[in-house]
C-alpha cells in the first residue's frame, strides 16, 4: 500500500489527526493494534479544553459533543471539608470547558472516518517503522496472519501510546526521557448514578485525594487516591463508596447517590516527557511522546495540541510547500508539554496526601491552597491552564 502519511495508533489522536488530513485532501492510513470495540472499551477521561472543542468541529465531529456535552463554567476544590470554588469563565477570560466522555469522542471520529471512507486498520501486529531518517522515504510493515503487509509513506505519526513502537523506533543516543512516579494511584468507578454535583469537585482531605467527575447526568466517575500496592480486588463497591463519602464534605456526602459499579480500574500516577518529538520523518504525538497524573484531565488535551500543530504543519507541506511547521514541530509540541506538566504536577502535589511528607511539607501544602484563593492572580493561573493554554 501507498499513503501520504501512515498513522501508527487508532485511538482519538490518530483518527482526529487522519480526519483532520483527509478534510484537505491529505490520504492517510491508520494501523490500530486492537479491535475497535477494544478502543471504544477504554475509559478515559471527559474534560475537553476550548481549543480541543474547536479542533473538533474543524474536523466536522463536534456536533453530537455540542449537543449531549456538558460546559463547565468552573469546578469545586474541597479543603478538609470546605468548598470553594474556581470561577473559570471569570478569571479565563470567558473561556470553560466541555464535559464529553472519550468513549463518545472517539465514537464520534470512527464515525466521520467511516463517512468519509477513511482506511483503518484494526488487528496489525508487529507493526515496525523503517527508514526514519535515511534519503529514501520511510515505510512501515505489519503482520496479517502469516502475511507481511508493507506501506509506503512521506511520513510516520506515531500516536501509539506510552507501549507503542514508534518511540522505540528512535535511537538511544538521540531520545531523552524524564520520568516522575508518584507513590499512589487513583481508584476509579463509573457508575449509573446521578453525579453528586454539576460541576467537578477536587478534594483534598487527610486520608487522601478524591475527585467527583461526571460522564452525563446518568453516569458518574469517582476517584480515589490508594496505596500502590491495593489492587481493584481489596475495594468492593461499598468499601469504595464508604471511603469516598469520608473524604467529601458532609453535605456532599449525604446526597451521594450510589450504586454498582459498571467499571472499576486502578491507575499508577506518573509524568514522563520524551524528547524530541521528531526524528526524521517520524513524529510523536500524544501519549507516546508524554504522560501526565490525570489530575486536571490535561493527557487527552495535550495530545490534542500535538494534533494542532501536526494538523496545520502538514497542511503547508502539502498545500503550500512549507516546512517550517515540520522544522518547528518538535519545540514548539514540547514548549506547550512542559507548561502542561508543570500545572499537573502542581494540582497533584497541592491536592494529595503524600506518604513521605513531614510537617513542613503538609504545611506548605495548605499554604498552596490558601494562596490560591486569597490571589486573583493565582486563581487567574489556574483558571488558564485548566481551560487550556493556546496553541
Amino acid at each position: 500500500m501507498k499513503t501520504q502519511v501512515c498513522i501508527i495508533g487508532g485511538g482519538p489522536s490518530g483518527l482526529l489527526l487522519s480526519q483532520l488530513l483527509d478534510l484537505k485532501g491529505i490520504d492517510t492510513i491508520v494501523l490500530e493494534k486492537h479491535s475497535r470495540e477494544y478502543v471504544l472499551g477504554r475509559i478515559r477521561a471527559g474534560v475537553l479544553e476550548h481549543g480541543f472543542a474547536e479542533l473538533m468541529r474543524e474536523a466536522e465531529c463536534g456536533e453530537r459533543m455540542d449537543r449531549e456535552g456538558e460546559t463547565h463554567d468552573g469546578f469545586e476544590i474541597s479543603d478538609n471539608g470546605v468548598l470553594k470554588r474556581v470561577d473559570l469563565k471569570t478569571y479565563s477570560g470567558g473561556s470553560s470547558v466541555i464535559v464529553y466522555g472519550q468513549t463518545e469522542l472517539t465514537r464520534d471520529l470512527y464515525e466521520a472516518r467511516d463517512k468519509r471512507g477513511g482506511k483503518v486498520i484494526h488487528n496489525v501486529e508487529d507493526v515496525k517503522l523503517h527508514d526514519l531518517n535515511a534519503q529514501t522515504p520511510p515505510f512501515v510493515t505489519y503482520r496479517d496472519g502469516d502475511d507481511i503487509r508493507r506501506i509506503d509513506c512521506d511520513f510516520v505519526i506515531g500516536a501509539d501510546g506510552f507501549h507503542g513502537p514508534s518511540r522505540k523506533a528512535i535511537p538511544a543516543g538521540v531520545l531523552r526521557e524524564y520520568e516522575k512516579v508518584y507513590p499512589f494511584g487513583w481508584l476509579g468507578v463509573l457508575s449509573r448514578t446521578k453525579p453528586v454535583n454539576p460541576e467537578l469537585i477536587y478534594a483534598r482531605h487527610e486520608r487522601g485525594f478524591a475527585l467527583c467527575s461526571l460522564r452525563s447526568q446518568v453516569l458518574s466517575r469517582y476517584y480515589i487516591q490508594v496505596p500502590l500496592t491495593d489492587t481493584v480486588e481489596d475495594w468492593s463497591d461499598e468499601a469504595f463508596w464508604e471511603e469516598l463519602k469520608k473524604r467529601l464534605p458532609e453535605e456532599v456526602a449525604a446526597r451521594l447517590e450510589t450504586g454498582p459499579s459498571i467499571e472499576k480500574s486502578i491507575a499508577p500516577l506518573r509524568s514522563f516527557v520524551a524528547e524530541p518529538m521528531r526524528w526524521g520523518n517520524l513524529f510523536l504525538a500524544g501519549d507516546a511522546a508524554h504522560i501526565v497524573p490525570p489530575t486536571g484531565a490535561r493527557g487527552l488535551n495535550t495530545a490534542a495540541s500535538d494534533i494542532h500543530y501536526l494538523y496545520h504543519a502538514m497542511v503547508d507541506h502539502y498545500l503550500k510547500g512549507d516546512d517550517t511547521g515540520l522544522e518547528q514541530y518538535s519545540g514548539k509540541a514540547l514548549a506547550r508539554v512542559w507548561k502542561t506538566q508543570r500545572f499537573s504536577w502542581l494540582l497533584t502535589s497541592m491536592l494529595h496526601t503524600f506518604p513521605d511528607a513531614n510537617p513542613y511539607d503538609q504545611k506548605i501544602q495548605a499554604a498552596d491552597i490558601d494562596y490560591l484563593f486569597s490571589s486573583e492572580a493565582a486563581k487567574s493561573m489556574l483558571a488558564e491552564n485548566y481551560v487550556g493554554l493556546p496553541f
